[in-house]
C-alpha cells in the first residue's frame, strides 16, 4: 500500500487518473446505451395491408441505418403475444383496439393510433344480407391469433349468432377470398385496410356483396373502441357503381405498439416514419388525422407524448440520425458530469497547495515535538540524541526541497531557520 508521503507526492497523478477513469466510464456508458442497429417488427400475414405497411417502415428506417426485420403473423393478437414475450425479440408491432388492457400488458406502450381497421363482411349475394340469411351457412371469421376472429367471436357470443350460423372456419384473408369466390364458404369476415389486395379483389367480383352493418350505433354502445365508417357508393368503381350503395361499417383503430424498453431514439424514428406513412388522406381518414396521440388500450410512451407535443428532437431535425443520437447521449452524460467536476477542478489548486503545505507542516510538527522534549526535560536532555533527530529532520527537508516546486522554497527556508535556532540552543552544552 502507498504511504502517506507517496500519496502526497503522487496525488496529482491519482487525480488525473481518476478523472480519466470517470470520462472512460462515461464513454463506455454512452456507447453501451446507443440505439440497436436492428429491431424486429410484428406485422400480419404476408401480402396483407399491415405487412405492406411494415415494408414501408423498413424502407424508411433503413435510410437512417436501422434494419427492420419483419415478422409475418396471423394478426393483431399474435402481434400482441409477441410483444408481451420479452424472449421473442419483437420490439414493435401493430395491435388492434379492444384486444388488451394496461393491466394485461404492463410492458407494452403505444406510439399512437395510425389507421382504421374496418370490419369487412363479404357474402355471396344469393344468400341475402340479413342476419337470418346466415342460418346454416358457412362463415370464415379469420385464423387463430387474428383480430378479426377475436372481434367476430365477441359479436357471435354477445348477439347469440352461434345459434344460427352453420359452420365457422378460420381461413386467412387470402384463402377466405378464394373460398368465397369458389362457393366453398358463404361469407367471410375480414379486418384489414381499404387498400388491402383482398378487399380490392372481393369488392369488384360479381356475385360477392359487402354487408352494411345495421344499427351500428348499438354495436358502438357496447364496444366504445369501435368507430362507424361509411364506404361511399361507387368509390371502388364509378362506372359499374361498386359498391352499389353506401355501406356502413365498424372499425377499430390500429395502434403502433412498442415494448416499454425500446430505445427512445428508435421510438422517435418510428414516429417520424408513421407521419410519412399515415398522415396522407384516405378513403376513411382526413389528411393529418393519423398518427394520433390516442391511448386506447395501453398508455402512450413518454417519447410519444413528447413527440406529439413538441415534434422531433431538435438535433434529429438537423443532423443524421446516428450523429444526432450520439450528441444527445453526450449531452445527457457530460452536462451533469461537467456540473459535478467543475467544483472539483476549481478546488484543485487549493487542494494542491494544501497537500504541498502539509508535507512541510509535518516537518514542523516534528520540530515542535523536539522542542517540547527539550523543554520538558529541562537541562537533562541528551544532546547527542537531539542532534541526531535534528540531523535526520534536516536530511528529510533537503530531500523534500528536491520534489517541491520553487514556490514553496520560502517555507522550507523558514523551516531550516527554525532548525538552526534549535541547534543554537544546543551549542552552550
Amino acid at each position: 500500500m502507498l504511504g502517506r508521503d507517496q500519496f502526497q507526492r503522487y496525488w496529482p497523478f491519482f487525480s488525473i487518473a481518476g478523472v480519466a477513469a470517470i470520462f472512460l466510464a462515461a464513454g463506455i456508458y454512452i456507447f453501451a446505451t446507443l440505439p440497436p442497429r436492428t429491431i424486429v417488427m410484428a406485422t400480419g400475414a404476408e401480402g396483407g395491408a399491415n405487412h405492406e405497411l411494415g415494408i414501408r417502415y423498413r424502407d424508411i428506417l433503413a435510410q437512417s441505418g436501422v434494419k427492420v426485420q419483419l415478422l409475418p403473423t396471423t394478426g393483431g393478437l399474435e402481434n400482441l403475444a409477441r410483444l408481451r414475450d420479452s424472449r421473442s425479440g419483437v420490439g414493435v408491432g401493430f395491435i388492434q383496439a379492444g384486444t388488451t388492457t394496461q393491466k394485461e400488458s404492463p410492458d407494452i406502450e403505444s406510439l399512437g393510433t395510425v389507421f382504421f381497421e374496418p370490419l369487412w363482411f363479404f357474402y355471396r349475394s344469393e344468400i341475402g344480407d340479413n342476419i337470418q340469411a346466415l342460418r346454416g351457412r358457412r362463415v370464415s371469421i379469420g385464423p387463430e391469433g387474428s383480430g378479426a376472429r377475436a372481434l367476430a367471436l365477441e359479436f357471435i357470443k354477445r348477439f347469440k349468432l352461434d345459434t344460427i350460423i352453420g359452420e365457422l372456419s378460420g381461413y386467412a384473408p387470402q384463402a377466405a377470398a378464394e373460398k368465397l369466390i369458389a362457393g366453398d364458404i358463404d361469407a367471410a369476415l375480414i379486418v384489414t385496410a381499404w387498400d388491402s389486395p383482398v378487399v380490392q379483389r372481393l369488392i369488384s367480383v360479381q356475385g360477392i356483396a359487402l354487408a352494411s352493418i345495421p344499427r351500428a350505433d348499438a354495436y358502438i354502445a357496447h364496444y366504445p373502441f369501435l368507430n362507424k365508417l361509411v364506404l361511399p357508393a361507387g368509390v371502388s368503381d364509378l362506372l359499374n357503381n361498386r359498391p352499389p350503395t353506401d355501406v356502413v361499417m365498424l372499425a377499430p383503430k390500429g395502434s403502433l405498439a412498442v415494448r416499454a424498453d425500446l430505445h427512445p431514439a428508435i421510438q422517435h424514428l418510428l414516429l417520424s416514419a408513421a407521419v410519412q406513412i399515415h398522415s396522407p388522406p384516405g378513403i376513411f381518414q382526413k389528411a393529418g388525422q393519423f398518427p394520433a396521440a390516442e391511448s386506447i388500450d395501453v398508455p402512450l410512451s413518454e417519447e410519444a407524448q413528447r413527440f406529439y407535443k413538441s415534434g422531433r428532437p431538435f438535433l434529429q431535425n438537423h443532423l443524421p440520425f446516428w450523429l444526432a443520437t450520439l450528441v444527445e447521449r453526450l449531452l445527457v452524460v457530460f452536462i451533469p458530469l461537467a456540473a459535478l467536476l467543475y467544483p472539483m477542478f476549481k478546488l484543485l489548486p487549493q487542494m494542491y497547495d494544501w497537500f504541498m503545505q502539509s508535507r512541510i507542516m509535518r516537518l514542523y510538527d516534528e520540530m515542535r515535538s523536539i522542542e517540547s522534549e527539550m523543554e520538558s526535560e529541562g537541562q537533562g536532555y541528551d544532546v547527542d540524541t537531539i542532534n541526531e533527530k535534528l540531523e535526520a529532520l534536516s536530511n528529510r527537508a533537503n530531500r523534500l526541497s528536491l520534489s517541491l516546486p520553487t514556490a514553496y522554497a520560502s517555507s522550507l527556508y523558514t523551516l531550516r531557520s527554525h532548525m538552526n535556532l534549535v541547534r543554537s540552543r544546543l551549542n552552550p552544552r
